[in-house]
């Protein structure tokens, strides 16, 4: 199942989304359930799964009038934390080296059990379907990052959603102390359209990735890969954060990216990216200087 979670009436109302294509305003069908979070917390209270409760609102209260149509998305959820690995594709690996003045560190760390494991914001710093990303005046190199993102709830990973782990790459390549201010600023990530429940995804590594970047309506960039290229697992990335510290329910988790803008590009003021990746959905935002 699908989880939006949209803007209505002055209120975040959580919709889903059905195999076939209907959509149902689970929030307006039981008013205790008015996020995703919300609905997770109920789940688990019922030891249920977020599918089973949700399809038993839906089978137990509506009629045709409460379908609906998405519009006024928010994001799919409010992190408490974002959490980012990096250098889990080889594309990034040979890109981060590449744009460094102290090259091994990437290398080592994509051969190493440890993996990359960075603080990537909060809910004040993400912004969801059609908001616009932040690009840093101090940075001279921007790019966005397209990744799957999981989020977690009780250590287990319970849905997954599109991530745009927007990087200040001329910072972070000065020197590698850097990466929290080229990672972590206003506007700096995005997340949506929705999210994806666990139960129903095929394989979360061997989904298709694309991403472009469109500029007073041309193409300047478009890139593809695939998660069957990660070096390491969702579990794994989720298990090496658990260690020793305590994952907020609701947190997500950005996993890296292959796909790796060039050198001359970088994002401008105004841009376009869109993100899509298989049975997920579409993320599209704007860009403004921050």
């Amino acid at each position: 199942m699908k989880y939006y979670q949209i803007a209505k009436g002055g209120e975040v109302h959580l919709c889903l989304e059905t195999p076939t294509g209907s959509l149902f305003d689970l929030s307006e069908l039981e008013p205790s359930i008015k996020s995703f979070l919300d609905l997770l917390i109920l789940a688990n209270n019922a030891h249920s799964s977020i599918d089973e409760l949700a399809n038993k609102v839906v089978a137990e209260t509506h009629d045709e009038n409460n379908i609906m149509e998405i519009s006024h998305v928010l994001k799919p959820i409010n992190p408490p934390e974002v959490w980012a690995a990096g250098v889990t594709y080889k594309r990034s690996e040979q890109e981060r080296r590449l744009e460094s003045e102290t090259p091994d560190v990437y290398s080592k760390v994509y051969a190493s059990d440890r993996p990359e494991l960075f603080f990537k914001g909060t809910a004040r710093t993400v912004v969801g379907h059609g908001d616009e990303i932040g690009i840093r005046k101090d940075s001279s190199w921007n790019v966005p990052e397209p990744e799957l993102a999981f989020v977690m709830f009780k250590g287990a990973i319970v849905g997954y959603t599109v991530g745009n782990d927007v990087s200040s790459r001329s910072i972070e390549g000065e020197n590698p102390l850097y990466l929290p201010q080229a990672k972590f600023y206003d506007n700096s990530c995005a997340i949506g359209p929705c999210i994806l429940s666990a139960e129903v995804i095929s394989d979360p590594h061997n989904l298709g990735i694309t991403m472009s970047v469109t500029r007073d309506e041309v193409t300047v960039f478009e890139g593809s890969t695939s998660t069957s290229q990660l070096v390491r697992s969702c579990e794994e990335i989720s298990g090496w954060l658990h260690r020793h510290n305590h994952v907020p329910d609701g947190t997500v988790v950005l996993t890296g990216t292959g796909i790796v803008p060039p050198p001359e590009f970088s994002l401008l003021a105004g841009d376009i990216c869109r993100i899509t990746i298989e049975q997920i959905g579409v993320l599209q935002v704007g860009t403004k200087e921050v």
